[in-house]
């Protein structure tokens, strides 16, 4: 097979049409669930301004930094989104959604762009959907969103993940914790890696979530959070705990759990996975109050997770989860020469009118090879159409599961396969 001329860039893939049933089947949950929950769908740019995403995410972050696809035409500078937070948040405030009265509950899906280096699970355009709760500094809310993240793995039959928890404090305890854990890591401040050297000064909360192996042994001997979170902080978490256990939830309480985004406030929490290897995170969020007001709008709080659809799948495929079914067609309509062909072509949206999905050979072949597309197509029932059933007005009906077949006119068999088709 010759090489093709032109392929996806790095880090990008194409969802091919087996592929794609599932992706549907993924949707339609997180759309169903949506509206269990009461949610509302929102949509918005693939692009938005760097300087958005720059102020919503963090100067200092590894995405700011490292990689986002961004650019400049004319005058603007863009940026493709690397997650769907900070746009989320720009709508809420550019439309005036406040104005629609109580919280807004928001969910998404789409895709997301990131230059990282593509590995198992992580693409340069990936997917994710998410919800945001915009106007509720209630613990309720928090714990709403972790029980919708969870209800889409439940109705997808993954059972085998870990839910993790904490809290980073509103900013008075982050502060009181960052003098804390910098004191406590200065002694040794030449001993940690490169990356984790140049968090110290900029955000040192963020050396928790070093997986260099040189950093380990000063995270696990580091103070935690949870010991300097300020009297609201921390009865706003024991409520988080308590709403979760008397739902049944069960959770494990991380304090190394700091979550990657400078605007999470309050709660984090993430969602893995041990069928996923290394890279075990399947969604997570948490807690931002401060980030519709830095990027403009008044001072509310939020909440909110997103969740990576490709590492869903992959959990699936550990666990022989299918989410869609197979491939059918109710009627491949098989034809033995030319008027019977041009019989097909109208009798196959008399078919779909009646709720039948069908189809045809495209490719003028012979009867042997239309009946390995019917099977190929996994049709239901082959109608073998020639000269003699278009002039007795009776044709050969063939279910392809039972291998039996039967003569009826074109209104019964439409009775037959419509009738089927709908149980």
């Amino acid at each position: 097979m010759a090489k093709a001329k032109y392929t996806t860039h790095l880090g990008m893939v194409d969802i091919l049409p087996d592929e794609s049933p599932k992706w549907r089947a993924l949707e339609q949950i997180i759309h169903e669930e949506a509206a269990r929950y009461n949610f509302e769908e929102i949509r918005t740019p693939i692009m938005e301004q760097t300087e958005l995403i720059k102020r919503g995410i963090g100067q200092l972050t590894d995405i700011v930094t490292k990689e986002i696809f961004a650019f400049t035409k004319g005058d603007s500078n863009y940026v493709l989104r690397p997650e769907l937070t900070a746009p989320v948040v720009r709508s809420y405030v550019q439309h005036h959604l406040a104005q629609r009265g109580g919280s807004q509950k928001l969910y998404y899906i789409g895709p997301m762009f990131r230059a990282e280096r593509p590995q198992k699970g992580r693409q340069r355009q990936f997917h994710q959907f998410g919800v945001e709760v915009i106007g509720s500094g209630d613990p309720v809310a928090d714990v709403e969103c972790i029980a919708f993240m969870m209800s889409i793995y439940k109705r997808v039959g993954i059972k085998n993940f870990n839910l993790k928890l904490n809290s980073v404090g509103d900013p008075e305890s982050r502060e009181q914790y960052k003098n804390v854990l910098k004191d406590y890591l200065r002694p040794n401040l030449n001993q940690l890696s490169e990356l984790s050297q140049k968090r110290f000064e900029t955000n040192p909360m963020r050396i928790l979530d070093s997986k260099e192996k040189e950093d380990q042994e000063f995270i696990k001997n580091a103070p935690v959070i949870g010991d300097h979170l300020n009297e609201d902080s921390a009865a706003h978490f024991k409520k988080v705990c308590d709403l979760l256990s008397s739902l049944e939830i069960g959770y494990t309480i991380d304090p190394l759990l700091v979550r990657g985004m400078d605007y999470y406030t309050r709660t984090a929490f993430e969602l893995t996975s041990p069928d996923l290897g290394s890279q075990d995170a399947l969604a997570g969020g948490g807690r931002y109050d401060l980030l519709v007001e830095e990027i403009g709008g008044q001072p509310t709080p939020a909440v909110g997770f997103a969740a990576g659809m490709e590492r869903l799948f992959i959990a699936c495929e550990e666990l022989d989860i299918s989410l869609a079914e197979p491939k059918t067609v109710d009627v491949f309509i098989a034809t033995l020469g030319d008027t019977a062909r041009d019989w097909a072509v109208k009798t196959l949206p008399v078919l779909r009118d009646r709720g039948v999905s069908a189809t045809m050979d495209y490719l003028g072949r012979s009867l042997k090879a239309q009946m390995k597309d019917a099977n190929r197509e996994n049709a239901r029932y082959a109608l073998i159409v020639g000269d003699n059933e278009l002039e007795a007005g009776k044709f050969t009906l063939r279910n392809m599961h039972e291998s039996d077949e039967e003569q009826l006119d074109l209104e019964q068999i439409i009775q037959k396969v419509a009738h089927l088709s709908n149980d």
